[in-house]
């Protein structure tokens, strides 16, 4: 489903919330996360399956799984939209009416509105109409349920009440896996000594990584360079990346 008609479920809704195109399932690399994928892979919007809840670090690849789900629903023809709460503040919690109507539906980063009394309440109430609607539901977050910091109990036993999955961080070895593989679907050639001096140097999350590689990216079409380490450290030298993300 495009974004355009996820948005008209509510104009109130802003048309910054749209999909990655590089999120989707092929090119994300699961480590020791393949059972979490498999799990995602095969969720349809059926009203049999589970809401799933799924947790880990910043970086983990939560986004990029939630991305994904909504990707293959869209080429599935079912109706998905992704929310994420880190930007909540730029629409009103009143706009998550009738999202239910949709097939799909994957909230990101649930434990950005922690405390939120307004925003936990109409959380609460689209996941019951999601579950009366039989439609498909999954969320994020940092944190198993209970320890989310959330004010209402019963939105905390509404995530523990279905499928709950941790994704697990990847090893430096996975990371290197994981930058090569998407070097190699954006047409790059990153060998292994390369992308370990990145891995070595930005490597505390996937998004910084992915991050130093669309700059690299770009700028090797620029000066038509390969990938070698005395040009990454020249391209990346005035660039500055956000190792808290």
């Amino acid at each position: 489903m495009s974004h355009d008609k996820e948005a008209a479920v509510n104009p109130q809704l802003p048309l910054t919330l749209k999909l990655k195109d590089t999120a989707t399932f092929a090119s994300y690399f699961p480590g020791p996360n393949s059972e979490a994928l498999s799990y995602m892979r095969r969720l349809t919007g059926s009203a049999w399956e589970p809401s799933i809840y799924l947790w880990g670090d910043a970086g983990a690849g939560k986004s990029h799984l939630l991305q994904a789900v909504c990707h293959a629903a869209g080429e599935r023809g079912t109706a998905a939209i992704y929310l994420p709460m880190a930007a909540a503040d730029q629409f009103p919690c009143e706009a998550l009416e009738g999202v239910e109507s949709l097939g799909m539906v994957c909230i990101d980063d649930i434990h950005r509105i922690a405390g939120r009394q307004p925003w936990e309440m109409a959380l609460l109430n689209l996941f019951e109409r999601i579950r009366e609607r039989g439609r498909g539901l999954v969320v994020t977050g940092n944190a198993v349920p209970t320890d989310l910091g959330l004010q209402l109990p019963q939105l905390a036993s509404r995530l523990a009440g279905g499928l709950v999955l941790q994704l697990r961080p990847l090893s430096d070895q996975d990371k290197l896996a994981a930058l090569q593989l998407r070097a190699r679907r954006r047409g790059l050639a990153l060998t292994a000594a390369a992308g370990r001096f990145l891995v070595r140097h930005y490597g505390q999350h996937m998004a910084t990584l992915f991050g130093v590689l669309d700059t690299l990216d770009q700028a090797s079409l620029v000066a038509k360079r390969r990938l070698t380490i005395p040009f990454m450290r020249q391209a990346l030298k005035s660039v500055r990346f956000d190792q808290d993300a």
